[in-house]
């Protein structure tokens, strides 16, 4: 096995971003064991739950909204499989109602700004996603309506960029430089959490996992495949990029030809959460084993696949 776990709760917690009228909170902890004990990183981009006072008072059905659009509790996933494997961690703090991690600044719905874009950015027309209501700030949700009490101020939208995205988006990427740069090669999981998509039980059970690769463009076809097995091996409904191929996330940071592979992470809420999908259930303990089983693997796959390349090149 690649590396050798020392105690996960003496690692470094670098403390990164800054919350727009959060009191001083930092939008992000960035926790690492130095050196490395294995060259895989855990980003959960959507599990924040650090809400300013004022954004709440923005918002319509705070309390509604919240359960919907948080990746709810996937960040304690994350810290026992970091804590067990030794994995790298990036958990943000930031809520996605403030500004989603896993879309671009250009993927914005512009009618929710009151007087234009901020800093000169180029406005071009909104994405599917955006159109949705899901864009770089949610907008709206099924259901529910309208999110938000009044239209964002551009100083409003610049600072949860510059403050929150843009350094939440360089930690990643200076993580994943590291973690190759000390391997040869690195992994990227981002970590999501998603509704139940349908029964358990039946012809077509729904998916307890999805894995996403961008349809293979991000990561080699060995780690996609490596997921997938373990899962299947522990008994769990898994699908592969339907109905989530991974998004802006691994589009920006996976660079296969570099060493640098990513995959999203999709695990069901109702796996590891309670009925009512908000505290955690009785399987939690059972899908983070899971999680540090799957993660165990993918690091020997890495180093395996690191051999085969010097052993070619002797």
């Amino acid at each position: 096995m690649v590396g050798q776990v020392r105690s996960w709760r003496d690692s470094e917690g670098l403390q990164g971003g800054l919350l727009p009228d959060g009191a001083g909170q930092a939008a992000f902890e960035l926790f690492r064991s130095k050196p490395s004990a294995i060259p895989i990183l855990i980003a959960v981009p959507h599990a924040g739950r650090r809400y300013p006072a004022a954004l709440l008072a923005q918002m319509r059905f705070p309390d509604q909204a919240r359960l919907r659009l948080e990746d709810r509790l996937a960040d304690v996933l994350a810290h026992e499989v970091a804590e067990q494997t030794g994995a790298t961690l990036l958990v943000s703090h930031a809520p996605r109602a403030m500004i989603d991690l896993n879309r671009s600044p250009e993927d914005m719905d512009w009618d929710m700004v009151a007087d234009g874009t901020p800093m000169g950015m180029p406005r071009f027309a909104a994405g599917r996603r955006a159109r949705s209501g899901l864009g770089l700030i949610p907008r709206r949700l099924s259901g529910m309506g309208e999110i938000w009490k009044r239209r964002l101020l551009a100083e409003e939208l610049d600072a949860r960029i510059e403050f929150v995205h843009k350094p939440y988006h360089a930690a990643l990427s200076q993580g994943l430089e590291n973690l190759r740069d000390r391997w040869g090669s690195a992994l990227l999981i981002d970590l999501h959490s998603m509704p139940p998509l349908g029964p358990k039980s039946g012809h077509a059970p729904s998916p307890d996992f999805v894995v996403g690769d961008r349809y293979g463009s991000s990561c080699g076809s060995n780690l996609s495949s490596t997921a997938i097995s373990h899962f299947e091996g522990e008994g769990r409904h898994v699908a592969h990029n339907r109905p989530y191929a991974g998004g802006y996330v691994l589009d920006r940071h996976s660079a296969p030809a570099r060493g640098i592979h990513a995959l999203q992470l999709e695990i069901c809420r109702s796996a590891y959460l309670d009925e009512q999908l908000i505290d955690p259930g009785a399987g939690l303990e059972d899908v983070a084993q899971t999680l540090v089983g799957c993660v165990r693997k993918l690091a020997d796959e890495l180093s395996s696949g690191l051999k085969t390349v010097a052993q070619a090149a002797e």
